[in-house]
């Protein structure tokens, strides 16, 4: 198989010979990974946003350390945002017994203020043995099963079996050697962009990732050419929703060619800004007869979508200035049937039983300053990332590894309110 260099777009790969299982929460998505690691003979590689000392985190500590023992290499990297709270205790715990435990921007301060609250390490992602991978928006906490009550995160995630999971085993991989590399200051904001090639095509399935570098909008340019080629139906389920215009404006046309466009968004948010701002794009959407549905048992927390009958995208990556064009974010592209079919099912019942339809006419008609502010509001938020990379914080974050001969010792991670 053909290496590619770190943070190249992967090859397209035939649907024929690769397997998906989508798999709803925590309850779903945890035990088929820590059966996964069990089973583990040469390598696992986790990447994920959160990570906390809760049930769920001391469960992975546990299948970790015991992978580790039996001479698994293993190796987890966090988002030292998404995962302020780990006790020192707990990361020694990996530390010794042979877990290599990398924190991608390690919590700082500057004047006794948080100073690095973009540029994340989203990414969800687990590979074992380059055979098995998952991928999708499900972190490692309680807030993930459906126990935590109301507000426990509705999220997806996908088991991969075949080369496409080996393409995401070898990014990963890949990912972990690179940390070990110098970084210059300008290499977030200076680098060319690299032109990938088109989007996944019949029976083919690619991983797609963002960054910061040659890859900065490459999942929001497979959304649009496949909002662009949709014929008969668009679905998206997305927790964080605030769009550029240009996919905006994609959406809209699809509708008014009589195109079926459904958005999936959430009715109970996490956070009162996320809806605040999806709602300022309702009339925009409304007005060409997209669909638009909130899901209110509980916080959405999914990153999905399907168009037509073969076309679709699991993942890390919300469609917000974040994820878009800030965050470190993964999500397979793929042409099959049976995956495009299982997010259907999963997500039909959330539109019968737990969805609202917005009504169009039970919006109110905005104010001359509703429509000023709701401008500056959405272009101001997304040309932040144009200069974001110059504020404190912004530029290439540092990564600090821990375990396997590596100094410095277990970090106290101050905590912080954080997005998913």
């Amino acid at each position: 198989m053909n290496r590619q260099r770190i943070g190249e777009e992967l090859p397209a790969q035939s649907t024929e010979e690769n397997r998906f299982e989508v798999l709803e929460n925590g309850n779903q998505y945890f035990p088929s990974v820590f059966a996964a690691i069990a089973a583990a003979r040469h390598e696992v590689i986790i990447e994920t946003f959160i990570l906390f000392d809760d049930r769920v985190g001391k469960e992975l500590h546990a299948a970790l350390v015991a992978a580790a023992r039996r001479g698994v290499a293993v190796d987890l990297t966090v988002d030292g945002f998404g995962s302020p709270d780990l006790s020192d205790a707990f990361i020694a715990g990996l530390a010794d017994n042979g877990v290599r435990l990398h924190i991608y921007a390690p919590s700082r301060r500057l004047f006794g203020m948080r100073t690095d609250w973009y540029r994340r390490l989203h990414r969800k992602i687990v590979a074992i043995d380059g055979q098995f991978a998952y991928i999708g928006g499900i972190n490692f906490c309680e807030e993930q099963l459906t126990e935590f009550g109301e507000k426990a995160l509705q999220d997806y995630a996908a088991r991969i079996e075949g080369p496409l999971a080996r393409d995401i085993c070898d990014f990963a991989r890949g990912q972990v050697q690179g940390f070990t590399k110098t970084r210059r200051w300008w290499s977030m904001a200076w680098r060319p962009r690299r032109r990938t090639g088109p989007p996944a095509s019949v029976n083919r399935a690619i991983l797609v990732i963002r960054d910061n570098n040659h890859h900065r909008d490459d999942i929001e340019r497979h959304y649009r050419a496949a909002v662009l080629a949709a014929r008969h139906e668009i679905v998206i389920a997305c927790a964080y929703f605030f769009p550029g215009f240009r996919l905006l404006r994609a959406l809209r046309d699809a509708a008014r060619r009589g195109v079926a466009v459904r958005l999936i968004l959430q009715g109970n948010p996490d956070m009162p800004q996320v809806k605040q701002w999806a709602t300022m794009l309702y009339p925009y959407l409304l007005e060409a007869g997209v669909q638009i549905y909130e899901y209110c048992l509980r916080p959405l927390h999914a990153k999905v979508a399907v168009v037509d009958s073969e076309w679709s995208t699991i993942g890390s990556s919300n469609l917000d200035p974040l994820s878009l064009a800030l965050n470190l974010e993964a999500n397979i592209i793929v042409q099959n049937r049976d995956l495009n079919r299982q997010i259907r099912v999963r997500l039909e019942p959330l539109l019968r039983e737990h969805c609202r339809l917005v009504d169009s006419s039970a919006i109110p008609r905005n104010t001359f300053w509703q429509i000023f502010s709701n401008f500056v509001t959405f272009h101001g938020t997304r040309h932040f990332p144009r200069w974001a990379g110059w504020l404190p914080g912004g530029m290439a974050p540092k990564v600090q590894s821990i375990g396997s001969g590596n100094s410095g010792g277990a970090p106290k991670l101050a905590g912080v309110t954080h997005t998913r």
